[in-house]
């Protein structure tokens, strides 16, 4: 899965890799030339006392050393920005892919998964390739030339390295084999943990109201134990293969030394071959110890391999048309016909056969109790999930077959959980039309009753809001998110229980003036409060996933019991009435 991922990504930088195994070549190249020239410098120059020969090759060695500096720093500048490019790609690979992702898809994975996939698993593929192209790539041309130098200086000497490399090749291998599933364990639990941070960040208010901090502090504990754990297992395992690389490489110099000084005391080596003999073992030996920290990166980045992968295989069940409509005729028209929405394993559908029809110029409301589907009905209008039966059609075409860039623009939401973005009220209300002038803000925060408290605000519009909008308050919020589809003038507006957090004379107010503003578009409102939509055009009571009841608030009153209980459980009969 590492290499299919890295082939697939890696195709676009042949020749910046191209150059950057050149240069690591003609690096690895002088590296290995120098133990020679140093051989021949005592061999024929210290020996005899040659002054000239030893300044001459000396010269060529500083050249050479010179040369290979070059190539090695810049192997490393293009190592570097290959890398991060690959960082940068796969990061965004995995933010295309999760854009793409209905809510179903999302659910799946969690996002916290998403989030460490996006980023840590990334850092370690990322943080993979970095070392593959300043330290793989010259690892295997330096132990194949040390192997063939050392050969050339020695052979008998040379029948070491046929104990030494088997020996150091089985360790690494029985080491790293024990080491991918600890990798896998520790992307898993952290994972854990992020999705525990998470929970406990964003629900800090209900942990101190209900007094678990210290249950949540047990919780947390827990999955850090359990993280830090797998961490000490799989550090042990990188702990322990350094030491034993290094007692192999020590050992291995000891039996040089004794081997090659008998030789030299029989006449069969000179001592400059030994010195270059021990030089070419400590490059062969380093570049094993070189690919020794490689494979220790291997496993885990193996495993972020098929997390990210698994990720970019996921088809999200959105699909885009194959021939999207570009242009519609009509305006706002939306129609729901025979729908029904089931979630993937659940026994019970949430919605079956809902048929209705919303006009410009029209409200519609959609009430019933708790767990009826009105939030996921009216999802189902801008494509947030996708209906499985039946259709939803905008203006005479169903949603699935309008391109995604119009179906945004031809229908707004406002969702049951208002949320803003970090930046200024001025850029969240821009957020669905970044050309609106600073009149069109005013405007809309004034048809949402929220001019007056963004007035008061030192700044105005360019006053800061925090990530979630969590520096206002949720009536604030709800306001502020209503005012953003007003400046975004879709053609069909959708409030998902939008006036919850209002007070009954500002939620009057509110829907006075939205009913000036959207005169001509049409209008569907989910709430639970009566009295936010008894003055609708028509009123659709969902109860179990199906309709059953359509009209007006006095007709519904009548001769629908469903909806005369939801109305009873708020006002009085007269209040009703």
């Amino acid at each position: 899965m590492l290499i299919r991922l890295l082939r697939a990504h890696l195709a676009r930088y042949r020749r910046p890799i191209a150059i950057l195994v050149t240069l690591q070549l003609v690096s690895t190249i002088g590296m290995l030339y120098l133990p020679t020239l140093n051989a021949d410098i005592i061999d024929h120059g210290v020996v005899v006392g040659d002054t000239g020969y030893i300044l001459r090759i000396g010269g060529l060695m500083l050249g050479v050393s010179i040369v290979q500096l070059v190539c090695a720093a810049a192997a490393v500048f293009f190592g570097a920005r290959t890398a991060m490019a690959i960082g940068r790609d796969l990061r965004g690979a995995v933010f295309d892919r999760v854009q793409a992702f209905s809510a179903r898809e999302v659910g799946r994975f969690g996002a916290p998964s998403l989030i460490t996939r996006a980023t840590n698993d990334v850092q370690q593929v990322q943080m993979l390739v970095l070392l593959s192209f300043t330290l793989m790539v010259s690892a295997p041309i330096m132990c194949i030339g040390g192997i063939i130098l050392a050969v050339n200086q020695d052979a008998g000497l040379s029948l070491l390295l046929v104990v030494i490399v088997p020996v150091l090749a089985v360790i690494i291998t029985l080491i790293v084999r024990r080491m991918r599933p600890l990798g896998r364990a520790m992307q898993e639990r952290l994972d854990t943990v992020n999705r525990i941070l998470r929970e406990q960040i964003t629900g800090l208010r209900v942990i101190r109201a209900f007094v678990r901090d210290d249950h949540e502090r047990q919780r947390f504990g827990v999955a850090n134990t359990e993280l830090t754990d797998v961490s000490l297992r799989f550090g042990r395992l990188m702990a322990l293969m350094f030491p034993l690389v290094l007692t192999i490489v020590n050992f291995s110099s000891v039996a040089v030394l004794w081997f090659g000084a008998h030789r030299i005391d029989a006449g069969h080596m000179q001592i400059g071959a030994l010195t270059a003999f021990l030089s070419y073992l400590m490059q062969i030996l380093m570049s094993v110890m070189m690919a020794t920290f490689m494979f220790m990166m291997i496993p885990r980045a193996e495993v972020c391999a098929e997390r990210i992968q698994e990720v970019l295989a996921t088809d999200s069940s959105l699909r885009p048309p194959d021939n999207p409509v570009r242009e519609l005729r009509a305006h706002g028209l939306l129609e729901l016909r025979g729908v029904g929405f089931h979630y993937p394993g659940a026994e019970d559908p949430v919605l079956r056969g809902v048929s209705l029809t919303a006009r410009p110029g029209q409200t519609t409301a959609v009430i019933g109790s708790t767990g009826s589907g009105k939030t996921t009905l009216l999802g189902l209008v801008p494509r947030l999930a996708e209906a499985t039966e039946g259709a939803v059609l905008v203006d005479g075409v169903d949603v699935r077959d309008i391109d995604q860039a119009l179906l945004a623009r031809t229908v707004g939401v406002v969702p049951q959980r208002p949320y803003l973005f970090s930046g200024t009220i001025a850029s969240n209300l821009r957020y669905g039309k970044p050309d609106a002038t600073d009149d069109e803000l005013w405007q809309a925060l004034e048809t949402a009753q929220a001019k007056e408290f963004v007035e008061a605000m030192p700044d105005g519009l360019d006053a800061p809001i925090a990530q979630g909008g969590t520096n206002v308050s949720g009536g604030q919020r709800q306001r502020l998110c209503i005012a953003r589809l007003l400046v975004h003038r879709p053609e069909i507006y959708l409030f998902d229980d939008s006036f919850s957090a209002l007070d009954y004379a500002t939620d009057a107010r509110l829907r006075a003036a939205l009913a000036r503003e959207t005169a001509d578009a049409t209008v569907v409102i989910v709430a639970q409060r009566v009295a936010t939509i008894r003055d609708a055009d028509q009123i659709i009571v969902l109860e179990g996933g199906e309709v059953v009841g359509v009209g007006t608030h006095h007709e519904l009153m009548a001769d629908n019991p469903t909806y005369r209980e939801i109305v009873l459980s708020q006002l009085t009969e007269q209040e009703a009435a």
